[in-house]
């Protein structure tokens, strides 16, 4: 009896040992800039190869060398401020601290194709007005994901809050206190 056991217990821990790795992917639409490109559901980094710096998604930071130094900071130095975000090239990179391997993506980028990428900003793509400051902004921040047959199908999940992106541009509601 110990032994059926003790076959049917080895052949259970194979059987979860064996099972294929499913991987989850986070989206962070609601996180990227107004000037991300689109076609991305998740961005832990953009690489603007232009002016060799990092913007971190999640900590929406840009991170560049200055004196050898990897500098965090919430805006572009003053050296940057003509730099225009929505023309520039952006290279989406998903991968921990992408920084320590500058080498690597400012030489594999230094000549890249002149490629028009669509801004977040000007896309009519409803699973961009989760992003705040889209002109069709919905308030909610959450992109809501359905599985119809065995596809993965994305919706925004629209806010009761707010105007939806349709209001009265803080004209109030018409109703005065009486």
């Amino acid at each position: 009896m110990k032994s059926k056991f003790f076959v049917f217990a080895v052949l259970g821990l194979a059987l979860l040992i064996n099972k294929p790795a499913q991987a989850q992917i986070t989206i962070n639409i609601g996180s990227q800039p107004l000037w991300g490109p689109t076609g991305y559901d998740h961005v832990d980094y953009y690489y603007l190869p232009d002016i060799d710096t990092y913007y971190n998604v999640p900590t929406k930071q840009y991170i560049y060398q200055t004196n050898n130094n990897w500098i965090w900071s919430n805006s572009l130095p003053a050296s940057y401020s003509t730099y225009n975000l929505y023309n520039g090239y952006k290279v989406v990179l998903n991968e921990p601290k992408p920084y320590l391997k500058n080498n690597v993506y400012k030489t594999k980028y230094k000549v890249h194709a002149q490629v028009i990428q669509p801004a977040i900003r000007d896309s009519r793509d409803a699973k961009y007005y989760v992003v705040k400051g889209h002109p069709k902004f919905n308030g909610s921040g959450k992109v809501k994901v359905k599985t119809v047959k065995g596809k993965n199908v994305k919706s925004v999940i629209k806010s009761n809050k707010g105007n939806n992106g349709n209001g009265n541009n803080g004209r109030g509601n018409g109703k005065g206190k009486k």
